[in-house]
């Protein structure tokens, strides 16, 4: 399924998911949960990003990438994203070059989502205290198949199984948080000699959410670009 097609359904997933676990503590209480998830999506030596979480410092980068971007503005979001890469948002797609391997292009993937989408969606979590999109998306980066101590925690670890997207290796991922300006968020990345992955998970002071997925195929981009890129996300009304 394409990263896009996944980002709009990922929602609707956990929704059927959350029933099953619902059922499934009321019967037999946390220690079983967490083996149902296990034997369900897998542990943390198959799949580390379940365990894994945002490294303690928070980076304050100062822009200084010299990387040329071309402003492009969609229905949800405006962004201004390096030639060289297919742009999408959700399923609007723009495309500037062609390669005759579709598999091996770099991609940016783009979602938006208004302050408290993710609560409208799931209103059962202000039960938790989780009142807004940046206390959601913290809960989600912090959630941790170890600890699994209640309903609202394996709902996390279910939701980070499938926010999450493909971020290469692992095993050498690493997870930030950052603040620039007037946003700050996540980014969970993986970088190599051949392929980088960037998923960018960014709060504006508002409370808007962006998600800004980079498949960057022959490694053009390093950290201080992305967070040239996520500084000129805005809203479009």
């Amino acid at each position: 399924m394409k990263i896009s097609k996944k980002f709009s359904k990922f929602f609707y997933s956990a929704i059927v998911v959350l029933l099953c676990l619902v059922l499934i503590i009321w019967l037999a209480g946390p220690r079983i949960l967490k083996m149902y998830i296990t034997y369900g999506i897998g542990d943390c030596a198959a799949i580390p990003i379940l365990c894994l979480q945002p490294e303690s410092t928070i980076l304050t980068p100062e822009i200084n990438s010299t990387l040329e971007l071309i402003p492009q503005k969609f229905p949800k979001m405006s962004v201004s994203v390096p030639k060289g890469f297919a742009l999408v948002q959700e399923l609007i797609k723009r495309t500037y070059y062609k390669r005759k391997n579709p598999n091996d292009r770099a991609v940016i993937y783009l979602l938006a989502q208004t302050p408290e989408a993710f609560i409208k969606l799931y209103p059962d979590v202000k039960k938790q205290g989780i009142t807004d999109n940046r206390e959601f998306i913290r809960r989600l980066m912090y959630a941790n198949l170890n600890k699994i101590d209640s309903l609202t925690d394996a709902f996390f670890i279910v939701m980070k199984s499938i926010f999450i997207p493909d971020i290469g290796n692992q095993e050498t991922a690493k997870m930030i948080r950052f603040k620039i300006d007037d946003k700050d968020g996540y980014i969970n990345y993986t970088t190599s000699n051949v392929d980088n992955y960037y998923d960018c998970n960014v709060l504006d002071n508002k409370g808007n959410y962006f998600k800004v997925y980079i498949k960057d195929i022959r490694g053009r981009l390093d950290l201080n670009d992305v967070f040239s890129i996520i500084s000129t996300l805005k809203p479009v009304n």
